[in-house]
């Protein structure tokens, strides 16, 4: 199911895209406050804003209320979760699966709840919702085995502040203009960010817009994290020369004290 949806969402894009091309079709103006997050060793997370505008054909909204989701998405990776079960008092791993395409970063809101928003299908399509990330689990399994692993992992990702979902914080000026504010947690990886916003009504989506945002290393971090991919092997007769030292000066140290 989730594989249908991914495809489903792909082939709409192009039929979204000529949709916006019409003359009476309504264009998202987005921007972000911040295109580029430098992480340093103090990093404790950022907030951003993201704003823009709606503008409608002649310049006037329409009288059908009309709603803004507002979706900052990390870079995807392979992840495996591992269920774990009690054998003779002792925790261990037992079962586990592995997800394709789970996003490292998932920040989600809107202007009301996605469930009054639109219906199931569209928020599957455009992933508009925690439970509706599109995980693509690499194991054909029974469908309640990859639900139960599906929730253990959108459980895990929120306790770590890597999964927000924030209803009802997406502020409209005049059915034009639009803010809201995403947390970026400290916890977040390095890598392309996309910003994506959904202008929604009467169920279906009917505009969208996207932004990138580039969340890297800078100062230190980055110098240590460019050294060990540009010359890894100096690098690591670097760390270890200098746990050897470390060692030696310990060592001195502990026989003065």
């Amino acid at each position: 199911m989730r594989l249908h949806a991914r495809l489903a969402r792909l082939l709409m894009l192009p039929a979204l895209a000529l949709t916006l091309g019409g003359a009476d079709a309504p264009v998202l103006v987005p921007d972000v406050s911040q295109r580029q997050v430098d992480i340093r060793y103090s990093f404790k997370g950022a907030e951003l804003l993201l704003f823009g505008a709606i503008v409608y054909p002649g310049g006037r909204p329409p009288d059908k209320k009309a709603d803004i989701v507002v979706l900052l998405k990390g870079p995807e990776q392979q992840i495996r979760m591992r269920e774990k079960q009690k054998i003779a008092g002792i925790w261990v791993n037992a079962d586990s699966m592995q997800f394709q395409s789970a996003p490292t970063f998932y920040a989600i809101a809107s202007s009301r709840p996605i469930k009054a928003i639109t219906d199931a299908r569209t928020a599957a399509i455009y992933e508009l919702g925690i439970e509706n990330i599109q995980l693509s689990p690499t194991a054909f399994r029974d469908t309640a085995e990859i639900s139960r692993f599906e929730r253990g992992l959108e459980e895990l990702q929120a306790r770590k502040g890597l999964f927000v979902q924030a209803p009802g914080t997406v502020e409209i000026t005049d059915g034009v203009l639009y803010r809201a504010h995403l947390p970026l947690s400290a916890r977040a990886v390095v890598g392309d960010y996309t910003a994506e916003t959904f202008l929604i009504q009467d169920g279906r989506v009917v505009a969208a817009a996207v932004r990138d945002i580039e969340v890297r290393k800078s100062g230190l971090e980055r110098f240590v994290a460019s050294a060990a991919e540009d010359w890894s092997l100096l690098y690591g007769l670097a760390a270890t020369a200098i746990a050897v030292l470390m060692g030696i000066a310990a060592g001195w140290i502990g026989r003065r004290v």
